[in-house]
């Protein structure tokens, strides 16, 4: 058995004639075919290259050569930011044509000065309104102008006074500003105090 097989390991294979034809001409076909291929893909390379060097394109497809450059262009300025105005949808506070006239009478004086509106915690329901003379606004004070007339408001008022209306009552007994707050959910009896 061993002898056998030593054999056969010396003997060189043999293929039938007739299969050896066909993978030869098989071979060869894919020879001719690869040829064929590379030769049709110069003539496509070689045709591509004439067709691009025609002057087939139209005018409007490449840039004319004869035009002259475009001008540079020129530095932008910088942008000034606009500041933005915020217009309330309400005013602070309104005044009466009486209370107009009144405060107009004040600045006439020979020492004109502002009145500035604040709010103190004082009487039975809380808050009270305080109106002093002052020279100037202070740092963080709203200023309100009607009819050529300047009130200031305190900015720690400002959220108790909103859309309120300032009102000038002269009458037998008294003289005084009066207000008239939408804000306000109640009063004392006197009227002096208000809460918010």
């Amino acid at each position: 058995m061993l002898n056998k097989l030593s054999m056969a390991s010396r003997m060189p294979l043999r293929m039938p004639v007739a299969s050896l034809m066909a993978r030869n001409s098989t071979l060869q076909q894919f020879r001719l075919t690869h040829q064929q291929n590379l030769h049709q893909t110069q003539v496509d390379d070689d045709s591509n290259n004439d067709f691009m060097n025609t002057n087939k394109w139209s005018k409007h497809s490449l840039p004319d050569k004869s035009l002259p450059p475009p001008p540079p262009l020129e530095p932008s300025k910088p942008k000034t930011r606009r500041r933005r105005q915020l217009k309330p949808l309400k005013s602070v506070i309104t005044l009466t044509p009486n209370a107009i006239l009144h405060l107009k009478q004040l600045m006439q004086q020979p020492d004109p000065k502002l009145i500035r509106i604040s709010v103190r915690n004082r009487g039975c329901s809380g808050l009270s309104y305080h109106l002093e003379y002052v020279s100037h606004p202070e740092k963080f004070d709203e200023q309100v102008e009607q009819d050529g007339v300047k009130v200031l408001i305190d900015s720690k008022a400002l959220f108790s006074i909103i859309g309120s209306e300032m009102d000038w009552i002269d009458d037998k007994l008294s003289s005084k500003f009066v207000f008239k707050n939408p804000n306000s959910k109640g009063s004392c009896g006197c009227g002096e105090s208000f809460m918010v």
